[in-house]
């Protein structure tokens, strides 16, 4: 058998497997790529929030990234929880050095996870300007939510014309594409996303499944897209892929502990075989 495509998380964990690099390697697996790890920061975390975290040493950030890349080769890398500025750095650094970004061989998804989907600050302003500054124009597609639009460009993007202002705002900090999300547009029928090109803005409409239960949504999107690119696909096919699969990931998604519980991934698995 000859091997699978592979795709690079560059990533927090989650404690309760729900977000960060857990989301992400499931993710992977159901889109058919083999899953690589950077592990950035380990998070104590569950249903009712982030208790605490360690950052991991810059140093050892780079490390894996350089050493998957130099070993098994990345078909495309993607962004998660980076913790620090001084992580960034280092991200960028590696990923310059891997061939990973907007310019170079592999495609760079980079989704700005600036807080926890329970409202904690994952980083501080330091952080917020390294990630504007030295991750966004390495960008092939950028993925944000609106609040991280909000932390990123000032703009509070409450309805549609809004969001195509803030993502031409976004693009000038230099990434390839913009997709801007619109999960958190909750008086909006319809669950209507915004490519950006710096020419062409494109909906993706879906639909807005009324359910608590959303946490990792952002990591399934942003995987899925990097697993499509990770297969060949243009960017443009890779961000709808990104949307088909998190939008059943929603449909799909189940009550686990006190509060929010995850999207699914488990809508893409085989059945189960007959026992015999």
């Amino acid at each position: 058998m000859s091997a699978p495509p592979s795709a690079l998380t560059i990533a927090g964990s989650d404690s309760g497997g729900a977000a960060g690099l857990q989301a992400d390697l499931r993710t992977f697996l159901t889109c058919g790529v083999h899953g690589l790890v950077a592990v950035t920061a380990v998070t104590v975390q569950n249903t009712l929030g982030v208790h605490d975290r360690s950052d991991l040493p810059p140093h050892i950030v780079a490390g894996q990234i350089e050493a998957v890349a130099a070993d098994m080769g990345v078909g495309a890398a993607k962004t998660g929880m980076l913790a620090s500025a001084e992580i960034i750095e280092a991200v960028a650094g590696a990923c310059d050095r891997a061939g990973i970004g907007r310019d170079a061989a592999t495609p760079f998804v980079v989704d700005p996870v600036a807080a926890s989907m329970h409202g904690q600050p994952l980083f501080d302003t330091d952080g917020l300007a390294a990630l504007r500054e030295l991750l966004l124009p390495r960008a092939t597609v950028l993925t944000p939510n609106l609040d991280e639009v909000r932390l990123l460009t000032g703009i509070t993007a409450q309805d549609r014309p809004r969001m195509r202002e803030a993502a031409v705002a976004l693009h000038r900090l230099g990434p390839r594409y913009v997709l801007v999300k619109s999960g958190h547009l909750a008086d909006d029928p319809e669950c209507v996303d915004l490519l950006f090109d710096g020419e062409t803005f494109t909906e993706l409409p879906g639909p807005r499944y009324r359910t608590p239960h959303t946490h990792g949504a952002g990591d399934a999107m942003a995987s899925a897209l990097t697993a499509g690119l990770a297969r060949g696909m243009p960017v443009d096919r890779a961000v709808r892929f990104g949307k088909w699969f998190v939008t059943n990931a929603v449909e799909h998604s189940y009550p686990m502990g006190a509060k929010v519980g995850p999207v699914s991934a488990f809508w893409r698995l085989a059945p189960e075989p007959p026992l015999p």
